[in-house]
């Protein structure tokens, strides 16, 4: 410890959102340089390894190589799959001195798919899964909770190359294998969840999940073992509604009535029903929005969804696409369209085909045959029995309202269940995407030249360390697991005497000599500082050579505990190495 580059804080950082941070910081692990971007000080970086070589282990058990590509990028591969524009403001770019664009790398497919194209061309040459341990950079607009949520972090990703959607099928398999050991050996408490593939595309994509409070993931569960990110919950459509005998839609004055609740409220007072009171579910209330393109493109979105519902932001993102944003409807847009009454919009003039062109979709749950309460078109009147499929229509359907506890689950097996999360784990069955875009063929074994399906699965190795000091940091500081703890042990040296640091040194030593890596805090500084320390920094298992080396005795502490154990000191080395295996 006296040689240790560490300096531990008795504060908390004032940046400090949740415990990881803090405990990383006040241990000396991380050290703040900007916004989202930490150096890793020696600590740390012992504890980034042993993650990494947990990943390494299970990714070549599952027959993956490593390689490493640069994290500075040319435009070019980018541009080809379209991704330079559908990033936005996400990605980091830069020009070298000859006006070059390059961008800092977010994610790699577009150099796996390079490589492999210029080094293999045959079917022989698959199956093939390659990884790498790199740096990535995104431009985070919220960066938060320490290295949860970064705009520098390490991740690990990996690439599979297969001659058809079968041998898709079966290295995806493989690698979600691999992380479900991986993610048994973190320690993880953690759940599988359908996903949206966003920018990366493809035909499958999922999630796995770390369930805590402080996830900013929230994902739902059903009896059955059904489970998805917010983004991407089913609806359970419910069946269409015979409408026969629905009377004709009428226009009624609702006076004051431009939100929901006012509009609920006069129903009650002023058209009550027979068989009970208006909710805020009979009603049909249609949001817009502006859309903004990647490449600066603009047009207008309506959303109809029981007036119950409020549009989620992250479905809405979601559905749109990588880099796609929205705003809700300014009065410079309603200016636009002298149509729209604000308070009182109807579907009548919403839609592609309408007189403000505006692009209308529904919430599926609107479906052909229920009747609603809805804005008429004019200022202080709402349109009752208005039916869908008889008296309107739509562009299509949009599933973005948000999801509650309590939903039915979309294959029937009951209520949904919400919990948050942390994202450890993404894999997706990205298809044919990337090597059509990038002219990725192979040939057949007819000779004929087929584009190459390929498959994405990555892990947040940084996040990781984080999630890890999360999941087992208490209010002393962090509590490592022993196989990811920077060392397997402290050795504290808490008396006066030369014989209790001799006797701490040789104890250290003779571990060191048969494997072990021991940290001995050998400094002049008090015992109640060692153990604090010692806790704070939170090594598994923790040596105390002091006041009963006396008796012949030194004290052995378990760090997630607290329990202690005295053993001989001749047995002490003995003792440690059965203990530790």
């Amino acid at each position: 410890m006296s040689e240790l580059f560490v300096r531990t804080l008795r504060e908390d950082p004032a940046d400090a959102e949740v415990d990881s941070h803090r405990w990383l910081v006040r241990a000396g692990y991380i050290r703040r340089v900007a916004p989202g971007i930490y150096s890793w000080l020696p600590l740390g970086l012992r504890v980034m390894a042993r993650v990494e070589q947990v990943v390494r282990e299970e990714m070549t058990r599952a027959g993956a190589q490593e390689l490493r590509f640069p994290a500075l990028l040319p435009r070019e591969p980018y541009e080809a799959t379209g991704r330079w524009t559908e990033y936005g403001d996400g990605i980091f770019r830069l020009k070298d001195r000859k006006g070059g664009d390059y961008l800092l790398g977010p994610t790699h497919e577009e150099l796996f798919a390079l490589t492999v194209k210029d080094l293999y061309s045959s079917y022989k040459d698959l199956p093939l899964t390659i990884y790498q341990i790199q740096t990535k950079y995104r431009d985070e607009a919220r960066p938060r909770a320490g290295i949860l949520r970064g705009r520098e972090f390490v991740m690990k990703d990996a690439y599979s190359f297969d001659i058809d959607e079968a041998g898709l099928e079966r290295s995806y398999a493989r690698q979600r294998e691999a992380y479900q050991r991986i993610f048994d050996r973190l320690g993880f408490d953690y759940v599988i969840v359908k996903a949206h593939s966003g920018a990366m595309g493809g035909s499958m994509s999922e999630e796995f999940l770390v369930r805590s409070p402080i996830g900013e993931d929230t994902f739902v569960r059903a009896p059955s073992g059904y489970a998805a990110n917010i983004e991407a919950v089913d609806v359970a459509v419910p069946e269409a509604v015979d409408a026969t005998d629905a009377p004709a839609a009428h226009v009624e004055p609702t006076p004051g009535t431009p939100t929901i609740q006012t509009l609920v409220d006069a129903l009650n007072a002023d058209h009550p029903r027979t068989d009970r009171a208006w909710t805020a579910s009979d009603t049909l209330k249609n949001v817009l929005f502006t859309v903004t393109e990647p490449d600066g493109h603009r047009w207008d979105l309506a959303v109809g969804l029981p007036g119950d519902r409020d549009v989620d932001a992250k479905r809405l993102e979601a559905e749109l696409g990588e880099g796609a944003t929205f705003a809700p409807f300014t009065d410079e847009d309603f200016a636009r369209h002298p149509q729209l009454a604000k308070g009182y919009i109807g579907p009548g003039v919403l839609g592609e085909e309408s007189v403000t062109g505006i692009r209308y979709l529904l919430d599926p749950r609107v479906v052909d045959g229920t009747r609603w309460v809805t804005g008429a078109d004019q200022p202080d009147s709402h349109v009752l029995d208005l039916v869908k499929g008889r008296d309107f229509g739509a562009d299509g359907t949009i599933q973005v309202a948000d999801v509650r506890a309590g939903d039915p689950s979309p294959d029937g097996s009951g209520p949904l269940e919400l919990e948050r999360g942390i994202e450890m784990g993404h894999v997706f069955a990205l298809g044919t995407k990337y090597s059509e875009a990038l002219g990725l063929r192979v040939l057949d074994p007819n000779g004929k030249l087929v584009p190459v399906p390929m498959g994405s699965y990555g892990i947040g190795i940084t996040r990781a360390v984080a999630t890890v000091a999360e999941n087992t940091c208490d209010e002393k500081g962090l509590c490592w697991p022993r196989e990811l703890a920077p060392f397997a042990l402290t050795v504290l040296a808490t008396g006066k005497g030369e014989d209790v640091a001799a006797k701490a040194a040789e104890i250290a030593g003779a571990l060191a000599d048969r494997g072990v890596e021991v940290l001995l805090d050998d400094r002049k500084v008090s015992p109640g500082v060692k153990f604090a320390d010692s806790e704070l920094l939170g090594m598994p298992t923790v040596v105390v050579v002091g006041r009963g080396l006396a008796d012949g005795v030194v004290e052995v502490r378990d760090r997630r505990s607290g329990q202690s154990t005295e053993v001989a000191v001749d047995e002490a080395v003995p003792h440690l190495l059965e203990l530790l295996g």
